[in-house]
């Protein structure tokens, strides 16, 4: 069992950035694939980025050149370093831990507005 904090959504401006985290707690974060999500109102959840064991990542097009994801195998925490926010960003922003594609373990999400 792996349990997952997601922290450092709020309210910012278009344009700006901001830094989530997602600190886990269980079994050796090392060996797990990791991955952002988000969410927004009425739509689909929608896979953002995702770094593995090997720290690998990929990017959904929407936010390539915009979102960095990373990871901290010492802290046991991945980040999602988002710049050039816009308002179609807003959502609520999970954080997953998985192996071989698919993600087993989710956070409670943490909420990201961009207000325009």
């Amino acid at each position: 069992q792996v349990q997952l904090v997601e922290s450092g959504g709020r309210l910012v401006q278009a344009g700006g950035s901001l830094r989530l985290s997602c600190t886990a707690s269980g079994r050796t974060f090392s060996n797990y694939d990791m991955g952002w999500f988000r969410q927004a109102p009425g739509k689909e959840r929608e896979r953002l980025a995702t770094i593995t064991w090997s720290r690998s990542t990929v990017y959904v097009d929407s936010v390539k050149g915009r979102f960095t994801i990373s990871r901290d195998n010492a802290k046991n925490t991945v980040y999602l370093q988002m710049n050039s926010l816009k308002p179609e960003d807003t959502a609520v922003y999970y954080c997953a831990a998985g192996r071989f594609g698919t993600y087993n373990f989710w956070g409670q999400g943490t909420q990201v507005t961009v207000s325009s």
